[in-house]
This record gives C-alpha cells, structure tokens and sequence, in this order.
C-alpha cells in the first residue's frame, strides 16, 4: 500500500523557560493510501502533536513529515496553508462552526479559502449538508443545532474540498453514545466508499476498534 502520509524520525520539542519539553520523541510511521488509522494514547501522550503535524498545522523540531510524498518539514507557512486547503479536511472535538455563520457557509468557508465562486460553494454545500442529513437546517446558525447537528455540518466542512485524507481529532468526544456512533459511521463509509485515508485520535478503545488500524502512542513515542 502506498503511503499517503510519512514521518520519518519526527521529534516535536517545546522550550518552557529554561527547560525543552519533548512531545514527541523520534516518531516514524507510515499511513497507506486509504487506510483508517486510529492514534491512541492518554492525555500528555503525544497524539494531538502528531495529528497536528501530520495536518500540516505545524512544523517538526527535527525529523520529516511526507505528505503525498512532499516533505512539508520546512515549507512556509503559506504553503502549508495550500496543502491544508486542497488535501486535508479537519473534524474537530470543539466542532469549530463559526457562530455568526450559517451551516451553508460554514461548510462553504474552505472552498472560499481555494478561490470557488459563491455560486460554486453554495451548491457544494448544499449538496454536502444533504448528503449528512441537514439540508433543513442549511440557513441554522450552531447556536440553533444540537451537538451532534454541529459535528455533522463539520464533517460537511471537511469534504468541503473533496481531500484524499480527513483528519479527525476526537470526532465522539462531546457527543452523547448514540450519536457518537452515527458520526462514526459517517467516517466508516467515507473510507470504506470514497477511499479516503482517515487519522482519528481517540482515547477510546471502543472507537478506535472501528478503524483498520491502531497505533498507541505515550510518553512521545510509539508504544510497544
């Protein structure tokens, strides 16, 4: 299998004063194209640095991070911006909607960023919001959606721009078990039908069974 996504020796180090704080501490690890990864590991264990460098949302201390066989190690950070926009879709655990916008266009928002017309993003969001079953609620800002009505507009957002891989930083974690399961099911059919590859951190083992593989990161490494 083709790996969609590299790294390779990655250690992540944050200064706190006078003290270097290691998050990550020499990580190599290949995702095949279309696969569905699930990062496991308690708080403090280094999943969320590695999510967030594999999303582009950061830079390596030392080490290479490939994507799509590019090492985005020391691009700028505008071209990590592109890459972001055109390759990678985010589902986060907060959901992220902009309040003062509508589902419409907050699922439209990233195809403003990549320079669609209105026009364009509207029918694209449209046709996603009804694709997850929220086509009534398009002109609802998230005050007026329930949380599980949020995390699935999210998910609109993140297809936005039709990326091969989606990120996906604990989708279930504010969400009640029914709808947790739903939204899961949505990540299970996107990869199982459109072949996206699909990073998922969780701490949960009941959630992370669901992918096709788990990688259990602690203390900066990976375990075992």
């Amino acid at each position: 299998m083709k790996p969609i996504i590299e790294l390779e020796d990655v250690w992540k180090i944050y200064p706190m004063g006078a003290v270097s704080v290691p998050a990550l501490q020499g990580i190599s690890l290949k995702v095949g194209e279309g696969q569905f990864l699930a990062l496991m590991g308690a708080s403090g264990s280094g999943k969320s640095t590695a999510m967030n460098l594999v999303g582009c949302l950061d830079i390596p201390s030392r080490g290479n991070v490939f994507l799509q066989g590019r090492n985005i190690a020391s691009l700028s950070e505008s071209h990590l911006a592109q890459i972001r926009g055109k390759v990678i879709g985010f589902i986060f655990q907060q959901f992220n909607l902009i309040p003062t916008l509508s589902a419409l266009e907050n699922v439209g928002l990233p195809m403003l960023f990549q320079g669609h017309s209105r026009d364009e993003r509207e029918k694209r969001a449209l046709e996603l919001l009804q694709r997850v079953g929220l086509e009534e609620r398009a002109f609802h800002r998230p005050s007026e959606l329930s949380g599980g009505q949020q995390q699935r507009v999210a998910i609109a957002r993140a297809l936005a721009n039709d990326p091969k891989v989606i990120l996906a930083d604990e989708p279930t974690g504010n969400l009640d078990s029914a709808t947790g399961k739903q939204v899961i099911a949505m990540l299970k059919e996107l990869h199982r039908k459109e072949h996206k590859t699909i990073v998922m951190v969780t701490h949960d083992k009941e959630i992370a069974k669901h992918a096709d593989r788990i990688v259990r990161l602690q203390d900066g490494k990976i375990a075992g």
